[in-house]
């Protein structure tokens, strides 16, 4: 399964096994403007789905980045720290962390792609 799944609070999730590819939607950077800084967790930091994993600063607004799901971070996309303005560039592309699921029945109370985009609009 490598479906994309989203939250309400605008993030996304590709899983691939047991883990989780985690970032932000393009809508939300869309949303932000250029983006400036980018608070990152640590590896091995244990995520619990709904609950806070970091925050990203723009020039209009700060926001926190919610996890979609639980589990424990295998990986941490270390070049937002130098360049956060990769996520307006490609926010797909461009993830934040990386998760191994602690339970896969989370994923069920995502969004598919056409469920986020008709709460966007």
């Amino acid at each position: 399964m490598s479906e994309v799944k989203y939250s309400k609070e605008h993030e996304w999730i590709k899983v691939e096994g047991d883990v989780g590819t985690i970032g932000i939607t393009q809508h939300a950077t869309e949303m932000l403007g250029d983006i400036v800084f980018v608070e990152l967790p640590e590896e091995d930091d244990e995520l619990v789905a709904g609950e806070e994993l970091g925050a990203i600063e723009s020039v209009k607004a700060a926001s926190d980045i919610m996890s979609p799901v639980s589990g424990t971070i295998v990986e941490v996309n270390e070049e937002l720290e130098d360049a956060p303005e990769l996520l307006n560039e490609d926010a797909f592309k461009n993830w934040i962390v990386k998760v191994e699921l602690s339970d896969e029945s989370e994923l069920d109370n995502l969004l598919n792609a056409e469920q986020y985009k008709e709460i966007c609009e």
